[in-house]
């Protein structure tokens, strides 16, 4: 509201006009609801693209539980990103602010279900939620379904699209879908936190082997620019995705992991005896990269240093934590590895001779590891590393001491999918913590 109020300065009339801030707005969206009525709690609407359109920044959206069983032709709009076209069902493009964030919420006690199954439009990859705003919070919504129609190796849907900054994204689940569950291709200063994705697989994408499944990572942080800031994954959970759990490939500013577990990345739990099925890459932690050979020209000025700090990769189908080739040294504190083909993998992207152009893959170069935990793991514990030109203090791989399963309180991987706590974090367990009150790893102190 703007009101005037006039003042005498000099014998001259000024007139000032003062703004005064509206009360925020709560909007209400139900799978009940129509798109005609007012957004009221008893008249709410039926989407959230609807919503968007009324809120103002500081406004709140609370979508009510039950199930959205989103219809084909429901696609709020289409985009184009490097050179491909997406349908994206929910397009939030309307900013809030540092003072007055836009809200999207579960209704408390509520658990809105977002199915996506019968969206299948040809010849485009779908977003379920295209979000290219900045100052939004998330929170609470589940999506299922988000389908595939593409064919070849260039398939990818998305459940959540980001391309803004200053997001929160929490308490999300992402799972059953032939999409990427969470995925950033710009911006930067977001929060993505408690959020799980899983059982994630593309039937679709034949990758290199013949092996379908490539392209569904549980999350993803990619395209940001230097000057965007980091992108932090705090919280999080990715299991059984069919390509990998985390990826961060061709960040321009650097993206931290904290706190978040990845396990089982690279099969699928199919059918009632739970069997196996091999399928995408399936890393657990992919930390870096820029692709095979980059040219020096295109790498970010300065390549950002990653950090990956108390996270958990286990049983994954490749390797746990995997520097991919990255053009820079990752630092990685308090993390612990068991069970993945390679538990840690620190090969690194380098020059062979000063006049080089193009980066060859050469032994990891310039990391810094401290108080790592490595056991069991199925080929190597720690492999392709140069030792020399990394910082290495307090890791279970730089004694001469022999692990035993004796030296843990337990080694019960059913923990890993033990239900979250009231406030969303991750569960307490006793998986994989040493009974020497944490020497090394996830338990260490730092």
């Amino acid at each position: 509201m703007k009101t005037k109020q006039f003042f005498m300065l000099a014998g001259i009339c000024i007139c000032c006009v003062l703004s005064t801030d509206l009360k925020a707005t709560t909007f209400y969206v139900a799978p009940n609801g129509d798109d005609n009525n007012s957004g009221s709690k008893d008249q709410p609407f039926a989407t959230v693209q609807r919503a968007q359109n009324a809120v103002e920044p500081g406004d709140t959206v609370y979508i009510r539980g039950g199930v959205y069983l989103i219809p084909a032709g429901q696609i709020a709009a289409n985009e184009e990103f490097r050179r491909a076209n997406y349908a994206c069902v929910t397009y939030l493009t309307k900013s809030g602010t540092p003072q007055k964030r836009i809200c999207y919420f579960a209704y408390p006690g509520e658990k809105p279900k977002f199915d996506l199954s019968q969206v299948k439009p040809k010849g485009k990859r779908v977003s379920a939620f295209w979000i290219d705003a900045d100052w939004l919070h998330l929170k609470g919504i589940e999506v299922v379904g988000v389908q595939v129609t593409i064919t070849g190796q260039n398939t990818q849907s998305e459940c959540f699209s980001n391309n803004g900054s200053h997001n929160i994204y929490e308490l999300l689940e992402m799972h059953d879908a032939m999409g990427i569950g969470f995925f950033s291709r710009g911006g930067g200063n977001n929060l993505i936190l408690n959020c799980d994705a899983w059982r994630n697989y593309d039937p679709v994408c034949d990758t290199a082997g013949g092996a379908n499944g490539g392209n569904v990572d549980g999350f993803g942080s990619h395209y940001s620019n230097p000057e965007d800031g980091p992108n932090i994954f705090r919280g999080c959970r990715a299991w059984y995705n069919s390509d990998d759990g985390f990826d961060c490939i061709n960040n321009g500013a650097a993206t931290i992991i904290e706190n978040c577990w990845a396990f089982y990345n690279g099969y699928s739990c199919e059918g009632p005896d739970d069997a196996f099925h091999l399928r995408g890459d399936g890393n657990g932690l992919k930390s870096g990269g820029y692709g095979r050979g980059p040219k020096l020209s295109n790498l970010p000025v300065p390549v950002p240093r990653n950090i990956v700090r108390f996270c958990l990769a286990v049983g994954n189908k490749s390797k746990g934590f995997d520097a991919n080739y990255h053009a820079d040294g990752i630092l990685w504190y308090n993390n612990t590895a068991y069970r993945n083909n390679h538990n840690f993998h620190m090969e690194t992207a380098g020059k062979i001779s000063p006049e080089d152009t193009i980066l060859t893959f050469v032994p990891g170069r310039n990391h810094v590891l401290i108080n790592n935990l490595s056991y069991k793991g199925r080929t190597t514990n720690l492999t392709r590393i140069d030792v020399p030109t990394c910082i290495m203090i307090n890791n279970n791989f730089d004694t001469d001491g022999v692990f035993t399963d004796a030296n843990f309180v337990n080694l019960d991987e059913a923990e890993l999918t033990t239900s979250r706590k009231p406030d969303g974090s991750l569960p307490d367990i006793n998986f994989m913590k040493t009974v020497n009150a944490g020497a090394f790893g996830l338990y260490a102190k730092p």
